[in-house]
């Protein structure tokens, strides 16, 4: 009850409105029989003849599920929506990120330092609701789109999962997870089981590209950074970074494009002397590593996506 408070009080969206609304009915259908034992009384019946009628509680039930039913059309048109947006960037074709972690984990604070972006960061439990996707500018990747998401938590109630399936489906379909966590807190350990329980929960694939970001190293005294520093050293899926200073985000760039690009080849592209548009194509979508000129023609070297290296052969 005093999640879906906190939820009501951060929705900003209309969408984040019906998302709260849905999982609250939910909620309270679930306790009318324990809660309003007060309304079980009947109401009188219709016509001449009288009869039972219906309890009050009856009837309570039956405007929740009217509603429910209401709200559940209303976010699966979202849903449909959401669904031509995401087919319309993979067509594209455009990596998506996603910032996943405990809620109060520093996304939204990192998410407005990679992108430039004001999305509301504070201090809060679920200060973030609505999903926010905003175009990054990576190396070797001509475009990439990063996704701010709702804040897990332990032991999330299944009808809050319901009702933000819609909003947690950019997590599903995402090519790569940036699991950020509050390096800090005392209990981080403990918070990143709860977000990979949750994230089997909602039908993230196990074999989808994800790494950690150690957030908040701004907060560790030394003793506690060197030790955490020198363990990340040991690790490649995991990038410590402060999202308030800014320290290791560079880092965390490189990486990401890294993992992004781990599929692409080098190409061997010959064009002619005066293309500059293909030439600007090329730098655009691919990383070029060497650039000659034989004659009247400029060879590239090009590494990229298979993909890409298609779509330049259909320009």
């Amino acid at each position: 009850g005093l999640i879906l408070e906190i939820f009501g009080e951060r929705a900003r969206t209309a969408e984040g409105r019906l998302q709260v609304e849905l999982a609250h009915l939910d909620y309270q259908a679930g306790r009318l029989v324990r809660s309003w034992t007060h309304l079980e009384r009947q109401r009188g019946g219709f016509g001449f003849l009288g009869g039972p009628g219906e309890t009050q509680i009856e009837a309570d039930r039956r405007l929740i599920r009217d509603r429910m039913a209401r709200l559940r059309k209303e976010l699966d048109q979202v849903s449909r929506t959401r669904t031509l947006h995401r087919d319309r960037r993979q067509r594209a074709p455009w990596p998506v990120i996603a910032l996943v972690g405990y809620t109060n984990a520093g996304k939204s604070t990192l998410f407005n330092r990679l992108t430039g972006a004001d999305v509301m960061a504070e201090n809060l439990l679920f200060a973030t609701l609505d999903p926010t996707l905003r175009q990054i500018q990576l190396p070797g990747i001509d475009k990439a789109i990063l996704s701010d998401t709702v804040g897990f938590v332990s032991d999330l109630p299944t009808q809050l999962v319901a009702a933000f399936k819609a909003t947690l489906e950019e997590v599903v379909s995402a090519d790569l997870l940036i699991h950020v966590r509050d390096i800090a807190h005392p209990d981080s350990e403990a918070q990143r089981a709860d977000v990979e329980k949750v994230l089997g929960e909602i039908g993230v694939a196990p074999e989808t590209p994800r790494f950690e970001a150690w957030n908040k190293l701004d907060l560790l005294d030394d003793e506690d950074r060197a030790a955490l520093l020198a363990e990340a050293a040991k690790r490649e899926d995991v990038m410590p970074i402060s999202a308030v200073t800014g320290e290791g985000v560079d880092a965390l760039i490189e990486t990401v494009a890294a993992r992004l690009t781990e599929g692409h080849r080098r190409y061997t592209i010959a064009l002619d002397a005066g293309d500059g548009a293909g030439a600007a194509w090329l730098h655009q979508h691919g990383e070029v590593l060497e650039q000659s000129v034989e004659g009247d023609r400029a060879v590239y070297e090009v590494r990229m996506a298979p993909r890409d290296f298609e779509r330049f052969g259909m320009r």
